[in-house]
């Protein structure tokens, strides 16, 4: 799958095993939502 391609591509780039690729990105992802207010915002319709 696409996905896990990617996942697998981030690993070998970063020198990462697959499953520390995956808790790095969840990390970067954390840290990027924290910064802009950690807040999510959903239409009121």
């Amino acid at each position: 799958m696409r996905i896990t391609q990617d996942v697998r591509d981030y690993a070998e780039a970063n020198g990462l095993t697959t499953v520390a690729a995956i808790e790095a990105a969840m990390a970067e992802k954390a840290t990027e939502f924290t910064d802009g207010g950690g807040r999510i915002n959903l239409p009121l319709a």
